[in-house]
């Protein structure tokens, strides 16, 4: 039996499917069917996409029982129209890194890459659970194109940090794996108000400025400024923000 935190059978899935194209994706296929018992006992569900034509083109059955959405209707739509609102803002930053990473290994005629996020989206009872979004891209010479294979696990019970959110962009393929306390921890450290005042310093605002817009002193802001960027490990509040905007975090 498959360990559940062995994702060699996605792997599996990727090196038989990829040289067609993702076609004709047979799910009567002893790996379909295994994979299919091993995402539901690890509640998760996972597509296919071609982003150059910007279409899910396949997707697991379990999509149903997890988001609400028929395998042949799910389209990028639904997770949009799903996404908590107070998930949205975060969510459409990752879809706008997940179209430049594409774009990039477009241009460069070759490679793969990660991205990784986790994002509340309704399910079919009307409940928000935390989903994380596993991406791993690959350039496919033969088609010309960028194909997307994503993993979806519900995270909900899961032990995560207190403040911040998971997101991890790059080429380190070890990051693709069952998710775990570590691979949870990567990402922006900032607890929500930290991460506002962030935004607001970004988008020109002084202490005093900040201060009066959020309804905070002075000396609270600037303890705040002080403590965002011990946890970000940065010594300027302009490297954070680079490196924020690099990520797309901003």
């Amino acid at each position: 039996m498959t360990d559940s935190q062995d994702y060699s059978l996605y792997h599996k899935f990727i090196d038989t499917y990829l040289p067609a194209g993702f076609k004709d994706i047979d799910r009567n296929d002893p790996l379909l069917l295994e994979l299919e018992a091993f995402s539901e006992a690890n509640n998760q569900f996972f597509h296919v996409a071609n982003l150059i034509q910007a279409k899910i083109t396949w997707s697991s059955k379990r999509s149903e029982q997890m988001i609400g959405i028929k395998p042949e209707e799910l389209d990028a739509y639904h997770f949009m129209e799903a996404t908590h609102p107070d998930d949205l803002e975060k969510h459409t930053l990752g879809r706008s890194k997940m179209f430049d990473t594409a774009n990039d290994l477009f241009k460069a005629k070759k490679g793969s890459a990660l991205l990784s996020i986790n994002i509340r989206i309704r399910n079919s009872r009307g409940e928000f659970p935390d989903l994380l979004f596993q991406l791993y891209f690959m350039y496919s010479a033969k088609y010309n194109t960028v194909f997307l294979f994503q993993v979806h696990t519900d995270i909900e019970t899961f032990k995560k940090r207190k403040n911040g959110y998971h997101y991890y962009v790059g080429n380190d393929f070890s990051n693709f794996r069952f998710p775990d306390e570590e691979l949870l921890n990567i990402g922006n450290p900032l607890s929500d108000r930290e991460f506002e005042i962030v935004r607001l310093i970004e988008s020109g605002l002084s202490s005093e400025e900040i201060a009066k817009k959020i309804f905070l002193s002075v000396h609270t802001v600037n303890t705040h400024r002080r403590n965002i960027l011990l946890k970000a490990g940065k010594a300027t509040m302009a490297e954070l923000i680079y490196d924020f905007k690099v990520k797309r975090l901003l």
